[in-house]
């Protein structure tokens, strides 16, 4: 395979391999988050008769959801840097093949989960299986899903420095697409399984081995293993070195606190719907496809304005934007709480859809600007390292917010109080954005 010289003397696949790479990292994280996109809208849902048949209180409850959704994000926020270190060690492949087998099992954990029996209602003991599998479907599911620095890594493999933040903005477009279709296609998976609850993790295996089928057909690797020497370094002195990489640990907080802020919204997004409108589940379905919707056509937006504006500037918009969505939506809850009979008023219903629509724009140009300045920060060789160290903390964030997001919703009647702790720390990003450079690509 003839390769294009770059940066450092790393090599590039030659223009064929890479569009084909680039196809298939596009086709695998999109279809490995319609898996995600399908269990997201029910979990806390489902969990809830497991939760009520412990006897829980309801700040307990929303504690174990917390945990539920936190424990995903705890094992990428451990293991995105080892599969991204081994990722230059070993090739890009294998790392994304192993990611996608681990989703097929765990996803499938997770329908055995819910097969234990919640009406009537369950016993102690089966309350406990159920949720014990459910949290060791999560922690499996976790662990192969911390691959999406991995496929960034492949992605700045494949593309130049003044390409790398429109390659970026392809996994925004796959995380949309799978956030559009997988609560649709959960929607009417649920139908044609007669509403049994197995069905979400069935669909979400099957849509993994899909994807595993393709990668392993049609993916050539983009980084052969070049046994990049080791350091005699823990894994956190190892963190702690990417982290003092010059302009990399601001841009990596500037995305740590965005994320914490964002999944805060994601977590409690559910519980939110049904507090304040009353949906159902199904409508619940179409409220996460409305918000991939939105992430498929923002991040699609994302690639031309990039050819217009640098990242910084695609950055400080995403953020502020998020900022005032997330905002609003505090505001939707603290109406709806002061006058219940709003909750079925169109004008309350326009206010949220609107503020959700706003808040997921403004995120679909903070992760592509994000991980293109960081990239173009990053040693060519070790670009795997780098970029997963900078999951692992989006991952971190993914376990603060949610956690923190479902205490906080219990805390107060009007729920209101998730958002405005999130728009605070938005407020304290921009503060601490005039200290991000543009970025020169090393």
């Amino acid at each position: 395979m003839s390769a294009a010289p770059v940066e450092s003397g790393v090599s590039r696949p030659d223009e064929a391999a890479s569009r084909a790479a680039l196809l298939v990292v596009f086709l695998t994280v999109f279809i490995d988050l319609l898996g995600f996109g399908i269990v997201l809208p029910v979990m806390p849902r489902q969990a809830e008769p497991f939760l009520n048949a412990l006897g829980l209180s309801p700040a307990a409850q929303g504690a174990v959801i917390g945990v539920l959704f936190s424990s995903f994000s705890l094992m990428q926020f451990l293991f995105s840097p080892i599969w991204g270190r081994l990722s230059d060690r070993v090739g890009r492949r294998p790392m994304l093949l192993l990611s996608l087998a681990g989703s097929v099992v765990f996803y499938a954990v997770y329908a055995v989960a819910v097969l234990v029996p919640s009406d009537p209602a369950p016993s102690r003991e089966q309350a406990a299986l159920a949720l014990g599998l459910m949290l060791l479907s999560r922690i499996g599911a976790g662990i192969a899903g911390a691959s999406v620095g991995t496929a960034a890594a492949v992605i700045a493999d494949c593309t130049t420095p003044e390409n790398r933040a429109r390659g970026m903005a392809l996994i925004g477009i796959a995380f949309g697409g799978g956030f559009t279709l997988g609560p649709l296609i959960a929607y009417f998976g649920l139908a044609i399984f007669r509403q049994q609850p197995w069905g979400v993790g069935a669909i979400a295996s099957a849509l993994s081995l899909v994807a595993l089928v393709i990668a392993a057909t049609v993916f050539r690797e983009t980084r052969p293993a070049r046994g990049v020497p080791e350091r005699p370094r823990s894994g956190f002195s190892r963190m702690a070195a990417v982290l003092s990489t010059p302009g990399v640990g601001a841009l990596v907080l500037v995305y740590f606190l965005s994320i914490v802020a964002f999944a805060g919204f994601e977590s409690t997004l559910a519980r939110l719907t049904r507090s304040a409108f009353g949906m159902s589940d199904n409508d619940n379905f179409l409220v996460f496809a409305f918000i991939g919707a939105m992430l498929l056509v923002a991040g699609g937006g994302y690639r031309p304005l990039a050819k217009r504006f640098s990242e910084r500037q695609l950055l400080a918009a995403g953020v502020l934007f998020v900022l005032v969505g997330i905002g609003l939506l505090g505001v939707v809850a603290w109406w709806v709480y002061r006058d219940p009979s709003a909750g079925q008023a169109v004008a309350a219903k326009a206010v949220f859809y609107t503020a959700a629509a706003v808040a997921v724009a403004g995120f679909a140009a903070v992760n592509p600007s994000v991980s293109a300045l960081i990239s173009k920060q990053a040693d060519p060789a070790r670009q795997g390292e780098v970029l997963g160290v900078n999951q692992s903390f989006a991952s971190l964030g993914r376990i603060v917010g949610p956690f923190l997001g479902s205490f906080l919703f219990g805390m107060h009647a009007s729920h209101a109080l998730p958002f405005a702790v999130s728009a605070m720390l938005l407020c304290g990003v921009l503060a601490l954005l005039p200290r991000i450079a543009g970025g020169t690509p090393r």
